[in-house]
């Protein structure tokens, strides 16, 4: 896809959607941040329906540490993987208390040093509670990345990267929440609702759907 394509892209899922955000429910950086380790291999849904009752009794980092292992299991296991991430939700708090005064740090290799927490994690942090133009590449974005020629690459990294150098610096700050809407709800992975996209003429793809 050209630079002026992208553009316009950009442009347009601006215009549908002005003000996008995570569908992940939280109140504090900190929630957002346990949200989104539990996140990973889940559906968003399945973990706001976690969390609603987690955080209700355990919304920071030091009343997490108190309810300890056991009893974020008894919260969390209707989600996938529940027993590891309930041992690195417990971790990663207790790390918070120790090292950032219970604070959720702005700074990548801080969060990344962060039980449970990888590059994608740190980047989902950065960008929503920090407003930094981080672009956090999950599958949807991977798929639409290659789909539509807008940063084709062959791993997680190489599309981040591509995409950070192709989209324009006014869309950067929100371009992942657009990115994965998109992807979740449009050019979703078995058969992509090419019929309702607003960006399906400037679409590489050659597979479109009706």
């Amino acid at each position: 896809m050209k630079l002026a394509a992208v553009a316009e892209a950009f442009l347009r899922l601006r215009n549908a959607n002005p003000n996008p955000t995570t569908e992940l429910e939280y109140a504090s950086p900190y929630q957002l941040l346990v949200a989104v380790v539990l996140s990973a291999q889940a559906t968003d849904k399945g973990v706001n329906l976690a969390t609603r009752k987690l955080f209700a009794v355990a919304p920071t980092p030091e009343s997490m540490a108190d309810l300890g292992e056991a009893g974020i299991v008894e919260h969390i296991k209707t989600i996938g993987l529940f027993r590891n991430k309930a041992k690195n939700t417990l971790a990663l708090s207790h790390q918070l208390l120790e090292r950032h005064g219970g604070e959720v740090p702005n700074d990548r290799d801080a969060l990344e040093a962060l039980p449970g927490v990888g590059r994608k994690t740190a980047n989902v942090v950065l960008n929503t509670i920090f407003g930094e133009p981080t672009m956090a590449v999950d599958t949807h974005i991977f798929r639409l990345a290659n789909r539509t020629g807008l940063a084709p690459g062959k791993d997680v990294l190489e599309v981040e990267k591509r995409l950070l150098r192709r989209i324009p610096r006014e869309y950067l700050r929100d371009a992942h929440h657009w990115l994965i809407l998109h992807g979740r709800y449009v050019c979703v992975a078995r058969k992509p609702h090419c019929g309702k996209c607003i960006i399906r003429d400037l679409c590489l793809s050659r597979d479109k759907t009706d």
